[in-house]
């Protein structure tokens, strides 16, 4: 038997789609303690989920790069600096030793390209003396100039700590005997020491000789200091019994040269006088030229003529100062008496003696015979207007 045609209904009915709905529709609970499991739940769902995001390793790089991305984005911050102290100053004395270990310890480092050429002698710290005295120091470092492969400017750089005990000596000494010469001569000004001390390196250009650093210190003094016309003083130390003390005018130009010829040629009395005084002779020797043209008293220099100068007669009874071009006279000192504490009272005793010398020749070239005879014929006028 079929079965009836309204059963049939009934089944398609079940199985129409509005039926879930129907069927999973719940009431809202009324109470407010009902709801709480289930957002319970729903939180507890969340939270799981979470969690499985954050063990998946997709989450994890991305979360990562989100991290870099703040990171970069964020400004660093900027480290306290410490507040910095002064450094201490090294004591002279752990310098010292710090330069002594250099010297007698470990080997430099150099670069490419450098080698190391000799060490730096240390300034003597024995044998020193009072201001106004020289030395065995300073006598021995002079020495040393003599030798060719010494006076050189690579073994005077190493050794330049020792000439400046040297050149400090030297300026100390020249101070001290300025004072002793002025009371000689008060012609002399009282000049500092770097106004009359010569330097000790050479002019080279026009000499055979070029070593670059002269053998002994020097210094001149003068109306007008180290230079100048008029005729002077020179003092100069030299180890092996070489220093001396010279007077006169070297060399002078040809106004100042031919004034003096002509002075003498009009009266030669007051220069023959006082180089042939007995004091001036037994220091400087007789008051004649040499046989062997030898250095005597002034005569005999390196540039004294041969022959009589232009325009005077070769008999001429002054023939003997009128060939000298250089009116000058010397004394020499044993390096004994230069290391005496009274050496600058020696070279004053000497200076005491050629100071008329120098005086003669200062008024012989700074006054023409014209105008010595202008004012003599001046006062024989006035003579006889008087009269």
């Amino acid at each position: 038997m079929r079965t009836p045609r309204k059963a049939a209904t009934t089944s398609k009915l079940d199985s129409s789609p509005e039926r879930p709905l129907v069927t999973n529709k719940r009431k809202r609970p009324s109470s407010t303690n009902q709801s709480t499991p289930t957002v319970q739940k729903t939180r507890t769902r969340r939270k799981e989920d979470e969690e499985s995001e954050e063990l998946d390793s997709d989450a994890l790089d991305e979360e990562s790069d989100d991290d870099d991305n703040r990171r970069k984005k964020k400004k660093p911050k900027t480290p306290r600096r410490k507040p910095t102290s002064t450094p201490k100053r090294k004591s002279r004395k752990s310098t010292r030793e710090e330069s002594d270990e250099d010297e007698d310890g470990e080997e430099l480092e150099l670069d490419e390209g450098q080698e190391i050429v000799g060490r730096v002698v240390k300034a003597p710290t024995t044998g020193l003396v009072p201001p106004g005295q020289i030395s065995r120091n300073t006598l021995n470092f002079l020495n040393k100039l003599k030798d060719p492969e010494c006076n050189d400017r690579q073994w005077f750089k190493l050794h330049e700590p020792v000439y400046r005990v040297a050149e400090k000596e030297w300026k100390d000494f020249i101070d001290s005997f300025t004072d002793v010469l002025i009371q000689v001569d008060p012609e002399i000004p009282p000049l500092p020491p770097k106004d009359v001390i010569h330097r000790i390196y050479r002019d080279i250009r026009f000499s055979n000789d070029k070593t670059p650093y002269k053998k002994g210190l020097s210094a001149s003094f003068s109306r007008s200091g180290r230079k100048g016309i008029f005729a002077g003083y020179h003092v100069a130390i030299k180890p092996g019994n070489e220093s001396m003390i010279a007077a006169g005018s070297w060399c002078p130009s040809r106004n100042e040269l031919s004034t003096i010829r002509a002075n003498i040629q009009r009266d030669p009395t007051r220069l023959r006088q006082i180089i042939s005084s007995p004091e001036f002779e037994k220091y400087f020797g007789e008051a004649k030229p040499h046989p062997k043209g030898e250095r005597r008293n002034i005569y005999g220099m390196e540039d004294e003529l041969k022959t009589a100068p232009k325009g005077v007669d070769k008999t001429h009874k002054d023939i003997d100062l009128l060939k000298c071009r250089s009116f000058a006279v010397t004394y020499r000192f044993t390096d004994s008496e230069v290391l005496d504490p009274d050496f600058k009272h020696k070279i004053g005793s000497v200076a005491k003696i050629v100071q008329p010398f120098v005086h003669c020749l200062n008024d012989m070239m700074t006054v023409t015979a014209d105008d010595e005879d202008d004012s003599g014929g001046d006062e024989q006028g006035d003579e006889e207007d008087e009269e």
